[in-house]
């Protein structure tokens, strides 16, 4: 198995090809071919074919796969296209830039945290959005049962008049 100098989530520029000087985040990684996949680089069209009556054919374009060879990873911290050198930071190996030193491992985790963060945050929120359509649910049914309870009262509380007649015409 390859080892690649790139991993899913890096953000690359695309140095050779049709789109040279392109930049994107790696969506997929394939060791073995030395390929990789860039978000909104090397767009293919592939041509779909119904299978049956109700599914629609059509063109759909999609990124296809381009030589590992061909991307250099961007330094988050000085914004350059750079080599990634390997370096043991607290007994693990990292990749590290090779212009200014700063870990390119430590922002993939810093990416990963601020994911979960924003999960979280997201999370709480529509948990708290529950919470109070419940509450308003709560009270609109209560709104509800007292306005039933009042028609039930007035329905009872109407006796016909009885005049004698047994409705009897003379």
């Amino acid at each position: 198995m390859n080892n690649l100098h790139v991993r899913k989530g890096d953000n690359v520029k695309v140095l050779t090809g049709k789109d040279k000087g392109k930049t994107g985040k790696i969506l997929a990684t394939d060791p073995k071919t030395a390929m990789v996949l860039v978000e909104g680089v090397n767009i293919a069209t592939h041509h779909i074919k119904p299978r049956s009556a109700t599914e629609q054919g059509g063109r759909k374009k999609v990124e296809a796969p381009i030589a590992a060879s061909n991307v250099q990873i961007i330094c988050p911290s000085c914004g350059k296209s750079v080599r990634a050198r390997h370096q043991e930071i607290d007994g693990k190996n990292a990749r590290v830039c090779a212009k200014c030193g700063a870990s390119l491992d430590a922002a993939l985790k810093a990416d990963k945290a601020d994911k979960k963060a924003k999960k979280a945050a997201d999370k709480k929120a529509k948990k708290a959005k529950d919470e109070a359509t419940e509450e308003v649910a709560e009270e609109t049914k209560a709104k509800k049962t007292t306005a039933k309870k009042t028609n039930k009262k007035a329905e009872t509380t109407e006796v016909p008049v009885d005049n004698g007649t047994d409705g009897k015409t003379e």
